[in-house]
């Protein structure tokens, strides 16, 4: 598979912004992994564009959603279709284009390639075969639904879509259930009051967030604790759309990244003042006693003048 030459090629290489027809850069031989927007396609990069616009080759999950983008920006390159059923007859013909030095871009149908989709196999077989592989980032379903939720970010884990089954599913819940972080998921409308009455059952009134369109017309975000959202998700009509459920991490875990952040805001302050002055600032914006962060000051001053800080 070989890229398309003459003067087909210098046609197809460009893409529409505002308005105005662009001539992307050239782009070397390789694979490039490009994040595409989850809903508002504004939120598209100019450097996607111009891969996506000069590359000889884009492998997607679905070439009619990605179509919509390209179409939306004017962009002709061709697309071949790379899912899990497809992936192993796409993959060969993807490492053949990349043999015959094109530039192949893999994207998903919305976010950012590798979540939750087989595009890994395709990177590491790349890799093994010695074709450069580079990424162009952007937006990231679960990245968005962390930073909008409200809920402790200093550590996460991203466990994809619970099982659909409701015993698998609640053995996977139990195993998620003292993992000191901050619990990122995916759902789907028809099984999201079934996974919230098995969190809730599980984990008790944690904090937790249901995240929906996220960057689309109807975007909501809906906050509260576990039980009071799977009673309000089990009496309302089944939600539509992508779906992402953020959990806060057990309390214990909760409590240990505030006193990190406090002790971090500590340092910065006992830079720039007195014990007291740092104890009274970070006591202020933290919440924590000011016992508490008083004696957290005099330990890190202790620690500083050990060398252990």
């Amino acid at each position: 598979m070989k890229p398309d030459s003459g003067s087909k090629q210098q046609v197809t290489r460009r893409y529409l912004l505002a308005g105005q027809v662009i001539a992307p850069p050239a782009l070397p031989p390789g694979l490039y992994v490009v994040a595409t927007p989850i809903g508002n396609l504004r939120d598209v990069t100019l450097r996607a564009l111009e891969i996506l616009a000069a590359a000889d080759l884009i492998a997607c999950e679905d070439t009619r959603i990605s179509r919509r983008l390209l179409d939306h920006f004017g962009i002709k390159t061709r697309m071949i279709r790379y899912d899990d059923h497809s992936a192993a007859l796409a993959r060969p013909r993807i490492l053949e284009a990349l043999a015959a030095r094109a530039a192949v871009a893999l994207i998903s149908d919305a976010g950012t390639p590798l979540v939750s989709d087989p595009g890994y196999k395709l990177v590491r077989a790349a890799q093994e075969a010695g074709y450069a592989v580079s990424g162009a980032p952007g937006a990231s379903a679960v990245l968005m639904a962390l930073a909008v939720a409200g809920l402790p970010t200093d550590r996460f884990l991203f466990d994809g879509f619970l099982p659909a089954k409701s015993g698998q599913r609640r053995t996977r819940i139990a195993e998620l259930a003292g993992i000191p972080a901050t619990l990122v998921l995916f759902e789907t409308g028809p099984r999201l009051a079934a996974a919230l009455a098995d969190l809730a059952a599980a984990f008790g009134p944690r904090d937790a967030a249901v995240c929906r369109e996220l960057t689309k017309l109807h975007e909501e975000v809906r906050r509260g604790d576990l039980v009071v959202l799977a009673q309000a998700y089990a009496q309302a009509p089944e939600p539509r759309g992508e779906i992402v459920l953020v959990v806060a991490p057990p309390e214990a875990a909760a409590a240990t990244a505030d006193a990190d952040a406090a002790d971090a805001m500590l340092r910065d302050a006992l830079t720039r003042g007195t014990v007291k002055d740092a104890v009274a600032e970070v006591a202020a914006l933290s919440g924590l006693t000011r016992r508490d962060v008083y004696r957290r000051a005099l330990a890190l001053k202790q620690e500083g003048r050990d060398g252990t800080a």
